[in-house]
């Protein structure tokens, strides 16, 4: 077992190995946590570790009342704010390590790139908020949370991804199927495919595009993340795709949300 130690940013949503994620990060925590990747090798890797939350809140709580009324109770700024006093029990087990391949500071007084990226930031002096863009690696299990510093830091055993029996046959299925649902939502949108996309064949990285590409609840792509191996993961995607392509052909129309891109986490 490879166990290592990662800070950790939990999101409402599902990070997979090899898909990106933006990251809008603003609160205290997380700037302390992205200001110590800075202090890392620019030209080696700059890992933490995405978890989803089953319970709890992605921004911490703000303090009750206007500011300078009697009573008035600041901020939650501690590395657990919003979450279980055992973190552990407000996230899902498994999660993806990040890596920070890009990290833009961002100041809005003084415009992008404003102030020192290596200055605490909990201390006032470094930028008012960064832009992360994190790409996915490896999945880990959660096996514990420590709260004691400036953010919170997890014990985590790294997993190997195992093909599982039948997975290439599987993707071929998916890869059909996902085809087939992409279809029916440009029908549904009235748009056409773009032309000359090419999907990958690898089985393990068609079973994480299409988990990150297909419109699903945080719950059932967690499913996904924690499905044992990659055949399993297959055979849950095409299950669900069908779901899927018989339900937007029965809609006269779908919701008004863009389908093609993922949003930017509000922290």
């Amino acid at each position: 077992m490879t166990t290592t130690r990662l800070p950790l940013f939990p999101l409402h949503a599902v990070l997979f190995p090899g898909l990106v994620m933006p990251l809008n990060v603003f609160e205290a925590r997380y700037r302390a946590l992205v200001s110590d990747l800075l202090r890392l090798p620019e030209d080696g890797p700059r890992p933490f570790g995405v978890v989803a939350i089953r319970e709890g809140y992605e921004v911490a709580p703000p303090g009750r009342g206007l500011p300078g009324e009697p009573g008035v109770s600041a901020p939650d700024t501690r590395p657990g704010a919003g979450f279980a006093p055992d973190p552990m029990d407000s996230f899902h087990p498994i999660g993806c390590v990040a890596d920070a391949t890009t990290i833009r500071p961002h100041d809005p007084a003084g415009g992008a790139g404003a102030g020192d990226p290596g200055d605490d930031a909990d201390e006032g002096a470094g930028p008012r908020s960064f832009e992360v863009l994190a790409t996915g690696t490896t999945r880990f299990r959660l096996l514990s949370v420590e709260s004691a510093g400036r953010y919170l830091v997890g014990e985590v055993e790294l997993l190997e991804e195992e093909a599982g029996e039948g997975a290439e046959v599987l993707a071929m299925g998916v890869l059909r199927a996902f085809r087939a649902y992409q279809q029916r939502l440009a029908g549904a949108y009235e748009r056409s495919l773009v032309p000359g996309s090419e999907l990958p064949e690898e089985p393990s990285v068609v079973s994480y595009l299409v988990a990150a590409a297909t419109v699903l609840e945080t719950a059932e792509k967690q499913a996904l993340l924690e499905a044992p191996d990659t055949a399993a993961r297959l055979a849950r995607e095409l299950r669900l795709l069908r779901r899927e392509i018989g339900v937007i052909g029965k809609l006269p129309s779908v919701p008004a949300v863009e389908l093609t891109r993922r949003p930017t986490s509000p922290n």
